[in-house]
C-alpha cells in the first residue's frame, strides 16, 4: 500500500489516464492519496489511479504533480489546513501560492523533505477539530468563494463546483462530506418547511428525472449561496431558487437536510 502527496497548488483528478479524460475532482496541496492503480514509483509521464484520503473520491493523476509519502511522515500527518483566501508554501525556498483548504499539517511546526524537496509554511494555521460551529464565521467561510468560476469537478478558490464549495466550507468546521451532491444528500435529517431552515443547512435540487444534481449552503429561510456560472448568494422558496440578477427560475427544490442535530447555526 503506497501513499502519496500532492505537491503543486491543485492537481486535476481524471476519470482515465489522460490529460484529455474528464476531471473528476481535484486534489489541493498536501491533501493525500492512496495508490490504487498504476507504478507506485511514480515514473515520469505516468498516470496513478488514486482514492483520496479526505472523501474517498477515486480518480487518476499525474505522478509528476505527486510525491510518494514516506509511512514515518504520515503516521505524523495532523488535520490542519492553510486558512487564508491565499496561502505561501515554499518548495525549496521558492514560493508557491496555495488555495484556501490546501493541507500543510506536515509543516506546521518546521520544514520537511519529501522526494527531495524541502517544504516550508509558515503561515497561518486552523485545525478544523477545534472550531465550533459559529454563524458569523460559517458565514464568513462561505463569502470567501463569492464569485469564485464553476468549474466541473473544481474544489478550490480558483474554480469550484457546487459539492466541492459545501465540502470546502463544511471541512472548516471539521466535518468531512462526501465529494457528490447526491451523496451528501444521503447525511443529515430533513427539514420539513423551508422556513425552518438555518443557516449552514444545506438544500438539494433534482432535474427531471429526480436525481439530485446540485446542492447549496442555506444561508437564511430566503436566501442561499451555491455554486451555479460562479459563487453567487441568491433567492429560494418552495418551488426552488431564484436568481437575484435574473429572476430566473434555475433549480427545483427536492430536500432540505441539518447535518448536526443540536449545534444549528442561528
Amino acid at each position: 500500500m503506497a501513499f502519496v502527496i500532492c505537491i503543486v497548488a491543485v492537481a486535476p483528478l481524471r476519470a482515465e489516464a489522460a490529460h484529455r479524460s474528464e476531471m473528476v475532482s481535484q486534489i489541493l496541496f498536501g491533501e493525500l492519496a492512496e495508490i490504487i492503480e498504476g507504478n507506485a514509483q511514480l515514473p515520469t509521464g505516468s498516470f496513478v489511479k488514486l482514492r483520496m484520503l479526505v472523501d474517498g473520491y477515486e480518480g487518476w493523476c499525474q505522478s509528476a504533480q505527486l510525491a510518494l509519502l514516506p509511512d514515518v511522515l504520515r503516521s505524523n500527518l495532523h488535520n490542519q489546513i492553510a486558512p487564508a483566501y491565499m496561502n505561501t508554501v515554499f518548495i525549496n525556498e521558492t514560493p508557491m501560492q496555495v488555495p484556501f483548504g490546501a493541507s500543510i499539517g506536515l509543516m506546521r511546526q518546521s520544514a520537511i523533505d519529501i522526494a527531495g524537496m524541502k517544504m516550508a509554511y509558515t503561515g497561518q494555521v486552523h485545525d478544523p477539530s477545534e472550531q465550533s460551529f459559529d454563524a458569523a464565521l460559517f458565514k464568513q467561510i462561505a463569502h470567501l468563494f463569492l464569485n469564485t468560476p464553476y468549474l466541473w469537478g473544481g474544489r478550490s478558490i480558483w474554480g469550484i463546483d457546487c459539492s466541492g464549495f459545501v465540502q470546502q466550507v463544511y471541512r472548516y468546521f471539521n466535518h468531512y462530506l462526501p465529494r457528490d451532491a447526491y451523496q451528501q444528500a444521503e447525511l443529515g435529517n430533513d427539514i420539513g418547511f423551508l422556513a425552518e431552515a438555518q443557516c449552514g443547512d444545506l438544500a438539494y435540487f433534482d432535474n427531471a428525472d429526480g436525481k439530485i444534481t446540485h446542492v447549496g449552503i442555506m444561508l437564511s429561510p430566503e436566501t442561499i449561496i451555491h455554486a451555479s456560472g460562479k459563487v453567487r448568494i441568491d433567492r429560494i422558496d418552495q418551488a426552488g431558487i431564484l436568481n437575484t440578477d435574473t429572476g430566473e427560475r434555475t433549480h427545483q427544490l427536492r430536500i432540505v437536510k441539518r447535518l448536526i442535530e443540536g449545534k444549528q447555526l442561528h
